[in-house]
Formats: structure tokens, sequence, C-alpha cells
């Protein structure tokens, strides 16, 4: 399905960092975030140096209409960082877009990150308390005045007393004059990717895909806890603090990570088409075709289609192009639901039984809406097949799915939800069958959403918009290419 609808978790972020001798780190920099783009689409933004300065830009919308030629050759420099925003802690707001920068007595410093600080709130009021001025509700911010606090220390100083402090989850590439540095938090929850580009560059991403569009090579995954440092000594890695136990985020699995993306030493397609295998095993059911929701359905439904024997055949067709219209839906049209997105294959699906393989739910009101597409359509059974657990518990850690209250899961039982959404039968993949599916035992995998077991301890009544209440009304934050004016 496409990403954020209302029956799929909304996305994170992605992130990028590279070092490009004799090359335009900015351009670089566009195209690996390109790549990332289903990751975040609310603001992306690139911080670039030159080995003495550092300039960035950044703007509310998608990468491509971010930059062009006139912005990015304004962007001159080697090191670069970017950014693709899904806001998860902070407004949804141009002086939270990211890079975040930050300029003190000891340089200039740019952060990019994925994730979500759970205690974002307690450390911005600490420092503050000592004196330092924010000029965004970003938790962002918070890691970046961290660091350039300590920086003077050296790099691993400075990130080992984020790594210290900072609880929750975080991947980040940090950018200063002369350095490139990136690292996860102790639990890695959230991807990093390292390798090289070309002879003597190195690259740094959420994820691999981005590695193809500028011919990087990936030499492997960060660690948790762990960071690497790009300087005039070329690449090291150093270990900061480190959980007990890894604790990956299976959603990245089961939907966020572009197909074509490789974590955990599979690649996500492989991955995804063996979750439809075991959930075949799980839910078997005797029908006509197995039918994916497009596109994120696809892998599972080839996967459950080769285990049941049961032909697997498109019966909805998606619009590449809906989300980039600027003309809001009248009450009739947003009613409409899917239908503005998918469209049916009529011949496909009259007097037929059809398995719906999809990857999620959330609300419930999209596969609702699904379901009712196909009766209308003429299938004489719909079989909803799920490769995500039941969703009973929110996200703290860099995912905006809903609050527990909103969660379909939540409030009914399988049976009460296989009725709500109108299906002839419902079944979910166990959290077994997603994990082995990865290849890798359930204690590697952060499953609080599915078995409302936090690896990082959330405090009670945690609210992603209670960074907003620490800032100060009166600010006004002016951002312009380069630059950040804070007025009060």
């Amino acid at each position: 399905m496409t990403q954020g609808d209302a029956d799929h978790p909304k996305e994170e972020c992605g992130v990028v960092g590279l070092y490009s001798p004799n090359r335009e780190a900015a351009r670089l920099t566009f195209f690996a975030l390109f790549a990332l783009q289903h990751r975040g689409q609310e603001s992306a933004g690139i911080a670039v140096s030159d080995g003495e300065k550092v300039r960035w830009h950044k703007n509310m919308g998608l990468v491509s209409q971010v930059f062009d030629e006139e912005v990015l050759s304004g962007l001159p420099g080697e090191l670069a960082i970017g950014h693709n925003r899904y806001s998860t802690t902070g407004a949804s707001a141009l002086r939270n877009a990211q890079p975040i920068f930050c300029q003190s007595v000891v340089g200039e410093l740019a952060v990019a990150h994925n994730g979500n600080l759970i205690n974002a709130v307690e450390l911005r009021r600490s420092m503050e308390n000592e004196g330092e001025k924010f000029d965004s509700t970003s938790d962002t911010e918070v890691i970046a005045r961290i660091l350039i606090r300590h920086l003077s220390k050296g790099p691993e100083a400075a990130v080992n007393e984020v790594l210290k402090v900072a609880k929750g989850a975080y991947s980040v590439t940090v950018l200063t004059p002369r350095m490139l540095i990136g690292f996860r938090d102790p639990f890695g929850v959230r991807p990093l990717v390292v390798g090289t580009l070309g002879e003597d560059g190195y690259l740094m991403a959420s994820e691999s895909c981005a590695f193809g569009p500028v011919a990087g090579q990936v030499l492997r995954e960060l660690e948790p806890g762990e960071m690497a440092i790009v300087d005039k000594n070329g690449l090291r890695f150093a270990k900061g603090s480190v959980s007990n136990r890894p604790a990956m985020c299976l959603f990245e699995f089961i939907y966020f990570a572009r197909p074509d993306s490789a974590m955990y030493d599979t690649t996500l397609y492989a991955a995804r088409e063996r979750m439809g295998e075991n959930l075949a095993k799980e839910h078997p059911i005797d029908a006509d075709i197995v039918v994916p929701v497009p596109d994120s359905g696809i892998p599972a439904a080839l996967g459950y289609s080769r285990v049941s024997k049961i032909p697997f055949r498109e019966g909805m067709m998606k619009s590449r192009y809906i989300h980039r219209t600027f003309i809001a839906p009248d009450q009739n049209m947003r009613e409409l639901g899917v239908r503005l997105k998918l469209t049916p294959l009529k011949e496909h699906i009259e007097g037929k039984r059809i398995v719906l393989v999809d990857d999620s739910i959330v609300r419930g009101t999209t596969t609702r809406q699904i379901v009712k597409l196909l009766f209308d359509s003429g299938a004489k059974e719909v079989h909803v097949r799920i490769t995500a657990p039941p969703i009973q518990f929110p996200c703290f850690y860099g995912i905006d799915m809903a609050t527990k209250s909103e969660l379909a899961a939540a409030r009914m039982s399988v049976q009460e939800l296989n009725k709500y959404i109108g299906s002839t039968t419902l079944g979910f993949l166990t959290i077994e069958g997603a994990t082995t599916a990865v290849g890798q035992p359930k204690s590697h995998f952060c499953l609080a959403c599915f078995s409302g077991d936090y690896p990082i301890p959330v405090p009670e009544n945690l609210n992603k918009d209670a960074f907003e209440d620490v800032s100060s009304a009166d600010e006004l934050v002016t951002v312009q290419q380069g630059q950040m004016t804070l007025f009060s």
C-alpha cells in the first residue's frame, strides 16, 4: 500500500553522510536522498563542508522540490550530510527540518537524525537551565547540542556522551568543517549502513538502496552503539555504549525499508517473500487467486502463492501520481478513500475467492475500504492475510503509527476486527513467523508495538508533541540558505 495510509505506520526519516574527494558532495547526497524518499516526505535538507565552512539548505517538500541546479551549485564541498523527514518529535515545520545546524565557540556542526529520543524534554530543560539556547523544537537539536559541548574532547568522546545520556532510538550523521561521523543508539533500533564511494570516498545511509544511485559499495551495517568517523586519516570505527542485546525495529523488515535494501544479511524482498510463505503455513485457506495490495504486499503475496499453490494475480492497479496532486479532494471524494489510489481489475476479481495479502493493519479503515472495493467488483470471498502481527501498542522510537486507542487490534479481537473490515476470514502472521523469515531470533528485534515489551523503558504519558511545550511561544525562526536567525 502507499506509504502513510491510515492502515499503515507513517514513515520515519532517512539520513545520509558522505565524503567524495574532488566531487560535488551535495549532488551525490541529493541522489542518495532521492533513493530514501520513501522514509519521509515532509522536508529535505543537505549540509556541506568545503573544509572551512558548513553551508546548508533545507525546506519543506520532497527532495526534488527542495533542490535544483541553482541550489546545489551554491553548496560546494566534499563532505556532506542529508536528511528526509517525517516528524515524530517536534512539529512538522521548517524550523524542525534537518539537518539541524549549530554554531558555538568550538565551531560549526550539522546533524541529521532518524529516530526519537524519549527523554528529549528532560535533556533540553536541563541544558536550558545551564544557559543553552535552542533554535528548534526537534529532539535532533538536543543531540547536536550535546555533541558540540563535548566535541573538543574528540569525536569518540562526544558521541559517547550522547550514547550515555540520550535514551531512545537514533541513527545519526554529523558534519563538522573537517569531519563526518555516523553512529547508532546502543540498541540499534534504527538502521545505518557504511560503505565506500569510489576509490577514496565513503558513504553512510539509512539503507543500502541509497548506495546504488551513486555507485557506492556497502561494507557493513554499523553495530548498535558503534560509530564511524571519516576525517583526513580516512575511515575508522569505534565502539561506544552497547546494550545487553540488539533491538532492531522489526517493522523495517515488514514495511518501512525499500524491498531492494539489505539488513541483517538478507534483502528485504526475500524476507518478505518468506513472511508470505510462513503466512500461508500459519493461515491456509481454499481460494482461487492470491492478490497483493500494491506495492508493499507483492513479495509476501508471491510467497503465499508459492506455498499454497494458489495462483498469484494482480487484482488492483495503483495510481503512481495521486500523492502529487495539490488539489484537495472534497468530502465525497474523501469518502471514496482508496478508490482514488486503487483501480480494481474486475475481470480478475469477479466470481473469485481471493486471498488478499497486505503488510499491516493500524486503524483498519483502509483495509475495510479495500475489502469493500473487491466485493463491489464481484469477489465471492475475501480472505485477508497480514504479514505483520497485530499492532496493539504505540511506538515511541520514531514511528508515528497511532495512539493505543486508535489501534484496531488493541480495541478488537481478531474475530471482531474481521467483522469490522468485512472480510471472509482474517489471519495475522505470528511474531515467530516474521522473525524466522528474517533469519534472526526474536531477541534481536524491537517488538514493542506487537508485544508491549519496550526494550528502552518509556516514561508514562509520553507524547510526541510534548517537546513543543518546552519551546518559547515568542520565538520566530527564519531559515535561509546557509543561515538560521533567531528572533525573540
